[in-house]
């Protein structure tokens, strides 16, 4: 008994059954930090502004922020964690307070 292909292991050359599986992109968290002048008022608005969050989220993440000296905003792909901190410490300057918005690799 032979193959219609020719191929004598039996094997039906199924090319793409092992291909390799794309890699998720890294994650960036977004975290904010606490300074003794930018006021508390001002942080909620940011996080409901730039982040989306509810109110009552962004009192949650300014207290965390405001007792612990920082906290995770968000993870998010690098080009909208770059795009969120930019944002974050541009409103900051223009509002003449020394708010600090960073990113780190998850």
């Amino acid at each position: 008994m032979s193959d219609k292909d020719g191929d004598e292991d039996g094997d039906t050359g199924v090319a793409l059954k092992t291909r390799p599986k794309t890699a998720r992109p890294p994650m960036y968290k977004v975290l904010m930090l606490n300074d003794d002048y930018t006021p508390m008022e001002f942080v909620t608005y940011v996080l409901e502004r730039i982040f989306g969050l509810s109110g009552a989220q962004a009192v949650e993440i300014m207290l965390t922020v405001h007792k612990k000296g920082l906290a995770v905003v968000g993870v998010f792909s690098h080009e909208v964690a770059e795009t969120k901190v930019a944002q974050v410490m541009d409103l900051a300057r223009r509002n003449q307070h020394p708010l600090q918005c960073t990113m780190e690799k998850e």
